[in-house]
């Protein structure tokens, strides 16, 4: 079925300057842009509640929680920065914002992405640590350690990215062939250092811990099951400790999916261009686990529920909730 218009000049007044784009029928433009910005205030609502659940709440403010607080706040700026552009850059045929917002929507969206990658692995360290470690744990993962390993993963991926993009930032239309074109390439050697620093290292060390937190959860649910006498109990992680371990082992294996697409031309040994056809549904995969997350929340974790229903009804207004026991 026909489902494009003719090729219409994204800047008449550039005339054989400007790019030609195919527009869309407006049934098909309507549809698009209610679904995406469906998912976007989807994302930005859910990842809110986790937000505000965890500050509100004393007895969610642990560091675990703190390293899900830091993740829920990269998940909502996707919502809230990264996905209504990228839906006016997939939708519309030309890019209509400018070459100011060119360089800055890929710096905003790769600084969040590798913002997610950092956090994903402070995760891992903290689970493998409470499963492995359980004795060890309180004085080896505490608030301040936590606070301070969040603020460096974010000062590091604006640092980061920064460099990586520089060229972009400094000449946003240096690929451009016409006026209406956003356009960024990556190199071959910077997808390369990009590839090493944000997806091979990170994942190898998620995986590494996740399968080590396996293995040692497994051990001791079956030294649990065996009721090994009192002289020789091993020292186990709490239950709780262990369910945690099971849902943030969920949300990382979900984040291992939908990232892994978008690096396959780095390791391809292809530049990475966002006028590759696959680039819009690789990006909005990444972009829906921002969404995905706090779906794993609401679905594993009771008191995630327990908060949304206090914060829908509107109770924390009334009433002081903040010493309520939520676990």
């Amino acid at each position: 079925m026909e489902h494009l218009d003719r090729a219409e000049l994204c800047y008449p007044q550039y005339l054989n300057r400007s790019c030609s784009g195919l527009k869309r029928h407006r049934s098909e433009a309507v549809l698009l842009y209610t679904l995406l910005s469906s998912i976007a205030v989807l994302t930005v609502a859910l990842n809110l509640l986790v937000i505000i659940s965890i500050s509100y709440f004393r007895q969610l403010q642990t560091p675990t929680n703190m390293l899900l607080l830091s993740l829920a706040t990269s998940d909502l700026l996707v919502g809230l920065l990264v996905m209504p552009v990228e839906a006016v850059r997939f939708i519309e045929p030309c890019w209509l914002l400018g070459d100011v917002m060119c360089a800055l929507s890929y710096i905003v969206g790769f600084t969040l992405t590798s913002a997610s990658v950092g956090n994903m692995v402070l995760i891992s360290i903290d689970r493998y640590v409470a499963i492995c470690f359980p004795l060890q744990y309180s004085t080896k993962i505490t608030r301040s350690k936590i606070e301070v390993s969040v603020s460096l993963c974010w000062a590091c991926s604006v640092l980061y990215n920064s460099l990586i993009l520089k060229d972009h930032l400094r000449q946003p239309d240096r690929y451009n062939s016409c006026y209406g074109e956003c356009l960024v390439v990556i190199s071959y050697i910077s997808g390369t250092i990009d590839l090493v620093f944000t997806f091979i290292v990170p994942c190898s060390a998620i995986v590494i811990l996740y399968m080590r937190v396996f293995v040692e959860a497994v051990s001791q649910a079956r030294a649990m099951q065996a009721r090994i006498t009192a002289g020789t109990v091993k020292v186990t992680a709490k239950k709780s400790e262990r369910k945690a371990a099971r849902t943030l082992g969920i949300v990382i294996f979900m984040f291992l999916v939908t990232f892994c697409p978008y690096y396959y031309p780095s390791l391809a040994g292809q530049d990475i261009s966002n006028s590759a056809s696959s680039w819009a549904i690789v990006s909005w995969m990444v972009y829906f686990n921002s969404c995905l997350n706090p779906l794993i929340y609401a679905f594993f974790y009771p008191w995630f529920r327990k908060s949304i229903s206090v914060i829908v009804t509107l109770k924390i207004l009334k009433h002081d909730y903040s010493q309520a026991n939520i676990l």
